[in-house]
């Protein structure tokens, strides 16, 4: 079973930057496509971004593209997801997700694995 711990959460001004990170343990990390999902207090978990296994493909929700990026390190188990121009509506608990095959998926119920969350709070 594959372990997903988040780091990189905190604290930030509207306006500024944040890097989440996301160590993946096993032996196929390749394999596996992998999405960031957030949840904000009073609401439903959203998707934010995927990228696929070994091609690299990558897809944004509306409301982050063009700010956020998300990228991979297959050689090191790691997923990132960079967000730039933070806005209070960014706060939420952010979790790295991570799907049994290589195609991405922005249903957060075609994902297997699941990350334990990590508070992300943009104040204005």
């Amino acid at each position: 079973q594959v372990q997903l711990v988040e780091s990189g959460g905190g604290l930030v001004q509207a306006g500024g930057s944040l890097r989440l990170s996301c160590a993946a343990s096993g032996r196929t990390f390749s394999s596996y496509a992998m999405g960031w999902f957030r949840q904000a207090p009073g609401k439903e978990r959203e998707f934010v971004a995927a990228i696929s296994g070994r091609d690299f493909y990558t897809y944004y929700a509306d409301s982050v593209k063009g700010r956020f990026t998300i990228s991979r390190d297959n050689a090191k188990n790691t997923a990132s997801l960079q967000m730039n121009n933070l806005r209070p509506e960014d706060t939420a608990v952010y979790y790295c997700a991570a799907r049994q095959v290589p195609s991405i998926r922005r249903v957060e119920e075609e994902y297997d694995y699941w990350g334990q969350g990590t508070q992300v709070t943009v104040s204005s």
